[in-house]
């Protein structure tokens, strides 16, 4: 099964941490949407979108990229990785690949540290996270990703 994964991973690096664990488990080709590059998604079975949370959202860039570039009808999920609250995670992606007809096979989420704003005061928050427990957790969910698309082959 061929993956891409569209990601924004800034500041402390969380995201790509998550990412980076899961391409352990299998073909993932990872596109950093801030990257000026030309981007072909319909040769891939399956496409994620990742991003830190920034401002209860997921990073703009990222969004501008899924409605440019996602294909009508393909499999998509979705990571993340915040601070103190998810806010409202993948809406915003979730809602451009409803638009799309793309089928959503789930999305996947963990603390990440977190130094923005007044966090950066006290020594920021979520100390230590990603962890080894989230990592692993990344690993089994893209391989149930992964196992659904295979039975529905």
């Amino acid at each position: 099964m061929k993956t891409a994964i569209c990601y924004y991973s800034r500041h402390h690096g969380n995201t790509l941490k998550v990412l980076e664990a899961m391409a352990q488990e299998g073909e993932i080709h990872l596109i950093d949407v801030t990257a000026r590059q030309t981007v072909q998604l319909m040769e891939y079975d399956c496409i994620g979108f990742a991003s830190g949370i920034y401002g209860f959202e997921f990073q703009k860039a990222v969004v501008e990229f899924a409605r440019q570039y996602l294909p009508a009808g393909k499999p998509v999920f979705f990571i993340y990785t915040y601070g103190g609250v998810k806010g409202t995670g993948s809406k915003a992606v979730a809602e451009i690949a409803n638009a799309k007809g793309c089928s959503i096979l789930g999305e996947f989420s963990c603390k990440g540290y977190d130094t923005f704003g007044p966090f950066k005061m006290v020594g920021g928050i979520a100390k230590g996270h990603p962890d080894t427990q989230d990592l692993d957790n990344a690993r089994r969910f893209f391989r149930q990703i992964q196992e659904g698309l295979e039975e529905k082959q």
